[in-house]
């Protein structure tokens, strides 16, 4: 038996910055990563400026910024209908204001590689098989190259995703109030040089695809589709599905303000295996309690349509981290403080997020609010940093906003 102030169940960006903070503040940390090495798994890359200046301000110094992250200047949205317009994300052209593309498999490590600098220690290979979370204090049973491992930790906090054993051993676990989504994801070869860009959101029939460029000469292409896509899926595989959506996207969409945009990436080199995830989307009825906090998207996740991802894991690891120190210092109330804390910060963005799906469910809807966000300069701007979490979500639920987007 190990016993620790603080077990982090998951080494992704949120629970790495977690046990970053923590470390930073002088506890006693272990980081429990399940993969023996960084491995591509279906992840967000695209981010607005919030993301970057959250990184910064959690402390990744600029140089690791300029290896893992590419600058974009918009994202380009187009509809079946040849509705088009690009959301810049308040970019005014200063270093690191516009949106970009993270290379995730030099930002996850390096966010390790942090971890353990403050003192944090981070056992990769190591599989959490089974959590209580006990009147005193919760034990962790897990595997690692050695065999059996048995933690007892002050408190445990669930960076584990989607899926996380956190949440359901702590009961909170549900699925997402959204119809069944499956997400896939790959990289593909792009020009060299990573030349100025936008990023592209392509909706298609109950579905969509996003690429981001990413550093290294690569996009990162992201397609999310609903269930009437599950036949062609089973019968003719993910890789075929995906390639067919890629190459149907046109080349030249006419945005005015979009650079040149040869689409080098379409035909080019699959890159990476496909990766898959679903049921795409949950979330929780609480996020933290007695010995537990959940973080990133183990502390729930809608759709990645709107971003919301990155920006989430490193703002919720901030608040957990604050909460588990005064946790640790014998606040009893901190858990509940972190969960009102996280419901004020997220929901609204949350509400908005559930807005948008309900809009790309009916095609004519969307396409009627996509024309009129492509021809209104002023709410198109909002709209941009609303989903950036650039300004409050509230500002998209305002009845003038409302109003003025979607009138005649």
């Amino acid at each position: 038996m190990t016993p620790v102030e603080v077990a982090v169940v998951g080494g992704g960006p949120a629970g790495a910055i977690t046990a970053l903070l923590l470390a930073r503040a002088g506890h006693d940390v272990v980081v429990l990563e399940r993969a023996p090495a960084y491995r591509w798994r279906a992840g967000g890359v695209f981010s607005s400026p919030a993301t970057v200046a959250a990184l910064r301000r959690i402390g990744l110094p600029d140089e690791v910024l300029a290896r893992v992250a590419r600058p974009i200047g918009a994202m380009r949205v187009e509809t079946p209908g040849g509705a088009a317009f690009r959301l810049t994300y308040g970019a005014d052209g200063s270093a690191w204001s516009s949106p970009v593309g993270f290379d995730r498999s030099a930002l996850d490590p390096a966010l390790l590689d942090l971890a353990r600098a403050a003192g944090a220690r981070v056992a990769t290979g190591a599989r959490v098989a089974r959590i209580e979370l006990g009147e005193v204090r919760p034990w962790l049973t897990g595997y690692d190259a050695n065999g059996e491992v048995r933690i007892q930790a002050r408190l445990v906090i669930g960076a584990d995703g989607g899926r996380s054993i956190v949440a359901r051993a702590a009961g909170v676990a549900r699925p997402a109030r959204l119809p069944p989504r499956v997400g896939l994801t790959y990289h593909l070869a792009d020009r060299p040089g990573d030349p100025p860009v936008d990023a592209r959101m392509r909706i298609l029939r109950d579905g969509y695809v996003g690429i981001a460029p990413v550093p290294g000469g690569r996009v990162n292409v992201g397609i999310v589709l609903g269930r009437s896509w599950n036949a062609r899926l089973a019968r003719d595989g993910a890789e075929a599905v995906a390639r067919r959506i890629v190459t149907g996207i046109p080349v030249h969409s006419g945005v005015a303000g979009s650079p040149p945009d040869p689409a080098a990436w379409r035909d080019g080199p699959c890159l990476d295996r496909i990766a898959g995830a679903s049921p795409l989307g949950h979330r929780v009825t609480r996020r933290a309690g007695a010995g537990w906090l959940l973080v990133g998207d183990a502390a729930g996740f809608l759709d990645p349509f709107t971003g919301e991802g990155l920006h989430r894991a490193v703002v919720s690891a901030e608040l957990a981290a604050r909460a588990a120190r005064a946790a640790l210092a014998g606040r009893h109330s901190a858990p509940a403080a972190y969960d009102r804390a996280m419901r004020r910060g997220f929901a609204t963005k949350d509400l908005v997020s559930w807005l948008v799906q309900q809009f790309l469910e009916h095609p004519a809807l969307f396409e009627y609010t996509a024309r009129r966000l492509a021809a209104r300069t002023a709410v198109r701007e909002t709209m941009g940093l609303v989903m950036g979490d650039l300004v409050p979500a509230s500002r998209a639920l305002d009845p003038r906003f409302v109003g003025a987007l979607l009138r005649p």
